[in-house]
C-alpha cells in the first residue's frame, strides 16, 4: 500500500459540509512515511491527475488501491493540526512575540540610558 489512511468523502464527511478526502494516519515505515512529504491532516485533491472531489469514501479508497507504483498526489497542506493544545501552531514557532521584538527596544533603552549617564558625568 501507500502507507497512509484516509477519511472523508461525500458519504463520510470528516469536516462538516466538506466532502474532501484527508490523510488521517501515516503508517510508520510505510511509503508515505519514508517519503516524508505527506502529513496527517493534509487534504488530498487528486491522485494521478484524477480529482477526488465529490467521491464516496469507498470510491476514493479504490482509486488509491489502483493507483499503481508511481503515484502523484496533489495535496493542500493543513492550516493547523487537528489535535493538540489550543494555541499550538505546529510549525515550531511559539506563537508569541519574536525575541527581537523584546530585545531590540530593550537594547535601545539601555544604550540611551548609558549615553545619558555618560553625558551627565561629563558635565559634573
Amino acid at each position: 500500500g501507500l502507507g497512509f489512511n484516509i477519511v472523508g468523502g461525500t458519504d463520510q464527511q470528516y469536516i462538516s459540509n466538506d466532502s474532501s478526502i484527508y490523510v488521517s494516519r501515516i503508517k510508520k515505515d510505510g511509503a508515505a512515511y519514508l517519503d516524508g512529504r505527506l502529513q496527517e491532516g493534509d487534504k488530498i485533491l487528486s491522485v494521478n491527475g484524477r480529482d477526488l472531489k465529490d467521491l464516496r469514501h469507498k470510491d476514493a479508497v479504490e482509486l488509491f488501491r489502483n493507483a499503481g507504483c508511481d503515484v502523484s498526489l496533489k495535496i493542500q497542506r493543513r492550516l493547523q493540526p487537528q489535535n493538540g493544545p489550543v494555541g499550538h501552531r505546529g510549525d515550531g514557532e511559539s506563537g508569541g512575540l519574536p525575541l527581537a521584538a523584546i530585545l531590540v527596544p530593550g537594547l535601545a533603552l539601555a544604550a540611551a540610558a548609558i549615553w545619558i549617564l555618560l553625558r551627565y558625568r561629563q558635565r559634573v
